[in-house]
């Protein structure tokens, strides 16, 4: 991990066995909306409410009408922060959150179109709009986060801590949409053993979101899973390994 920033908040020595940066990169991941705090002309935080889904990387993606109010603060501050807030029974701050700070900016040709495609992935209902003349992708570059896993479970990371180095993985990538598409159509049984037997979710017909290096974003209507891989991954071929590989693990 980097050093902390000055300026960062405290962090907490984490207890023995417990991932903080996997926790924070499962919070990324998996939950579908956040606070998204913006600048107003006052240079006066405000807040609204924003669906969130991740860039191949993992960096939050974002579909925005230009006729929100964070949309118009946005195109002149780019300054942003997400909160990313795992919901639950009882106290709500018994639960585990992310907020992740830094640089919004509006997508354009070829990137905008992989974020499109990965962002319907996650919110197959925002088809019925995303192609409006008024929305927009943007993407948060991320500058640093902080967890806040429980008591005594905080910890401050960077964006290079927090996201993938995706450097060689172009051909997963490319590969994504397929393998989605082929997963959902072909393999509904064994996306289910993933999210019931592995991630611990409840039983349902659950499908394929999306492909990274690291794991696999599973949804069924508004629940969300992700599969961690045992490795790193970079190609289709070392996909399949992996997947029939956890699906011989959760049979068992």
């Amino acid at each position: 991990m980097t050093e902390t920033p000055t300026d960062a908040p405290r962090s907490f020595e984490l207890p023995p066995g417990y991932d903080g940066l996997g926790e924070a990169r499962r919070l990324l991941r998996t939950i579908r909306a956040g606070a998204l705090a913006t600048l107003d002309a006052a240079g006066k935080p405000f807040a609204s409410l924003v669906n969130v889904a991740t860039a191949f990387d993992g960096a939050p993606l974002l579909l925005m009408s230009g006729l929100s109010a964070h949309t118009q603060y946005l195109l002149k501050d780019g300054r942003a922060s997400i909160l990313l807030a795992q919901t639950g029974k009882g106290d709500p701050l018994a639960h585990p959150r992310l907020t992740v700070t830094g640089v919004a900016r509006q997508l354009e040709g070829g990137e905008r179109l992989a974020a499109r495609t990965r962002f319907l992935a996650r919110h197959p209902k925002s088809a019925l709009y995303a192609d409006f003349g008024d929305f927009s992708f943007w993407r948060l570059e991320i500058d640093k986060a902080h967890l806040n896993g429980g008591f005594a479970k905080a910890a401050t990371y960077s964006g290079a801590d927090l996201l993938l180095d995706v450097t060689g993985a172009q051909a997963l990538a490319e590969a994504e949409e397929g393998a989605l598409a082929h997963m959902n159509e072909d393999h509904a049984e064994a996306l289910a053993l993933y999210a019931e037997k592995l991630c611990g979710a409840a039983p349902g017909r659950w499908r394929a979101s999306g492909i990274d290096p690291e794991g696999m974003d599973l949804a069924l209507g508004d629940q969300t899973a992700r599969l961690v891989f045992p490795s790193l991954i970079q190609g289709a071929d070392a996909l399949r390994k992996v997947l029939v590989e956890l699906s011989g693990k959760a049979r068992a």
